[in-house]
């Protein structure tokens, strides 16, 4: 008797321990977020760990020439999975998202020509990640793929009350390089160094403009890597000048991780 009662107490206690095992897993939670800038209805993407117990540092994450497509919300999961709260911001407008690379073009040289309105808009994207409960809001930084990357550059050289900015395979252009002197964050350029869209020149010139300030920043160029290297739906073709390169993608999430861990 002594023996059975003993084996069903083993039994309470195991399902115990497992039920709050299993409530402490991470629990996933994404959603759109509808918010505006300038009239402008616009439609984000979030993602978190709600698990997590207080407020966490918030990730802002630029989408590239497309829009927020499947690949950006993929990468706000990953940030979500190490503990970060990840804000998608949408620079076109709630259902602007070009089919194609005709379209993509046009519509990321609408804001590429009116680099105030660019600002705004990742600006928006920035008080919106701000406001959930779920973000510290002294704890916050921003990354960006291609047109992405030149967005949180862009942000940061509009002065954004940010610890760093993270730019993959970005677009390095600045009309008023002086502007650079705005720059309160660290700043992460990983790049390929065979990027024939953004090639060494493009990589030389932003140095330059990053050398006249005091900013801490840094470029870190992968060899062999195109435009584009994290994504795999750009194939592996390099000599298209966009291709995927599994090592720089690798080594560069690593990197934004390592820098991540300084900024916070």
């Amino acid at each position: 008797m002594k023996v059975l009662t003993l084996l069903v107490l083993i039994i309470i206690i195991t399902a115990v321990i497992g039920l709050s095992a299993k409530s402490a897993e991470a629990k996933m939670v994404t959603k759109t977020v509808d918010y505006e800038q300038g009239g402008v209805a616009l439609e984000g993407y979030l993602a978190y760990d709600d698990a997590q117990s207080g407020a966490q540092p918030g990730v802002l994450l630029v989408h590239a020439w497309r829009g927020i497509t499947d690949y950006e919300r993929g990468r706000a999961r990953q940030l979500a999975a190490m503990g970060y709260v990840a804000f998608c911001a949408d620079i076109y407008g709630k259902g602007v998202r070009p089919a194609d690379a005709q379209a993509a073009g046009a519509e990321a040289g609408k804001y590429y020509a009116d680099r105030a309105l660019l600002r705004a808009r990742v600006r928006a994207g920035l008080d919106q990640l701000r406001s959930f409960p779920q973000v510290d809001s002294a704890r916050v930084a921003a990354i960006g793929y291609c047109f992405g990357g030149g967005t949180v550059l862009e942000l940061a050289r509009s002065g954004a009350d940010v610890a760093g900015v993270v730019s993959f395979h970005g677009n390095l252009s600045n009309p008023t390089p002086a502007d650079a002197a705005n720059i309160r964050c660290k700043a992460l350029v990983l790049h390929g160094a065979a990027d024939p869209f953004v090639n060494l020149d493009a990589v030389q010139g932003f140095i330059k403009e990053m050398s006249a300030t005091s900013v801490d920043w840094q470029v870190v160029l992968y060899s062999g890597a195109v435009h584009a290297f994290t994504d795999p739906a750009s194939g592996n073709d390099p000599s298209k000048g966009a291709a995927y390169n599994a090592e720089a993608d690798h080594r560069s999430w690593q990197a934004m991780r390592d820098f991540f861990d300084e900024l916070f």
